[in-house]
């Protein structure tokens, strides 16, 4: 079952998509709502799918993303902080960090980027939707946009990503549940063909398959001493093989391809899911920090001893 989130004459709306056409859920219930309540009864006359514009496909609660690919970190490793190789640390447990529920964007969004950004960079992953009870409701695609430039300063303070990735990241073109996917299941792992595109062109492609760990794993734990609501979102991580440019600027020792740019058309196609694009633009211009009050360590000293 696919189910969307939609705009209609005026109104935003969630429902089902079927045979090319979108059936409303009864009574406007919204995505979260049949993820923690379970399915509701749709209308019987719906829309075609052609005269909808689809959104986002739920608001989520929270965004964990998680980093499953020994590829993708191996080379962003490289392009970031000029390091080699895998932290051993990466293989004790699946590791995340939390970004932004409130910036997420739909299908055929425009996604603005830091204005002052120049390193600017997808990155193609599968988001798992957490369902009731510890389980996984389902599937949906998700572009956690990257400003490189701003992320290597900050994670040299070993608090990241942060400002590098908490102004945009993308979901769609819809949520496929997960008893749909389960014949692309092999060992626990989605075998899933997922490949990125900018502006038409191939740079990315690999199997879903070869995460280090599988999504309920994941899901356990992120759970573990913690709380998963219904509606979480639990990102793969990026794919190998060019599911980012930083990977690929990491093996090849220069910035190609070339960051991305505004009017730049970034698509993920996911197999069994569909695809998601997305335009790239910039952000408003923003006034400059004030300066940083630097500590004086000999008057901090005097004052101790005073």
């Amino acid at each position: 079952m696919r189910i969307v989130t939609y705009r209609h004459e005026g109104r935003e709306r969630s429902g089902v998509l079927r045979d090319g056409t979108v059936f409303p859920f009864v009574d406007d219930a919204d995505v979260l709502h049949v993820i923690t309540n379970g399915l509701v009864d749709v209308a019987k006359t719906g829309t075609p799918l052609a005269g909808v514009r689809l959104l986002a496909p739920l608001r989520p609660p929270s965004v964990r993303d998680f980093v499953a690919f020994e590829e993708h970190v191996e080379g962003v490793r490289r392009s970031i902080d000029g390091s080699a190789g895998v932290p051993e640390a990466w293989y004790d447990a699946p590791t995340f960090y939390f970004t932004n529920p409130h910036a997420v964007y739909g299908p055929g969004d425009d996604i603005p980027f830091p204005a002052a950004s120049v390193a600017r960079d997808f990155e193609l992953e599968v988001a798992a939707i957490a369902g009731p009870g510890g389980t996984i409701f389902g599937y949906t695609i998700f572009n956690d946009f990257s400003a490189r430039d701003l992320q290597g300063r900050e994670m040299k303070v070993n608090l990241g990503p942060a400002k590098g990735k908490d102004f945009a990241s993308s979901l769609g073109p819809w949520i496929v549940t997960a008893d749909e996917l389960d014949p692309y299941k092999k060992d626990g792992f989605l075998d899933l063909w997922c490949v990125a595109e900018v502006n038409g062109a191939e740079v990315g492609r690999d199997l879903l398959g070869n995460m280090g760990w599988t999504f309920e794993t994941m899901l356990a734990y992120a759970a573990r001493d913690s709380i998963v609501r219904p509606g979480d979102v639990l990102g793969s991580g990026t794919v190998g093989n060019g599911g980012c440019l930083a990977e690929l600027w990491g093996r090849n020792g220069t910035q190609d391809p070339p960051p991305l740019k505004d009017g730049d058309e970034v698509t993920l196609t996911v197999e069994g899911i569909g695809s998601l694009t997305n335009r790239i633009t910039s952000g408003h211009v923003t006034a400059p920090l004030a300066k940083v009050r630097r500590r004086d360590q000999a008057k901090a000293r005097s004052e101790r001893q005073d």
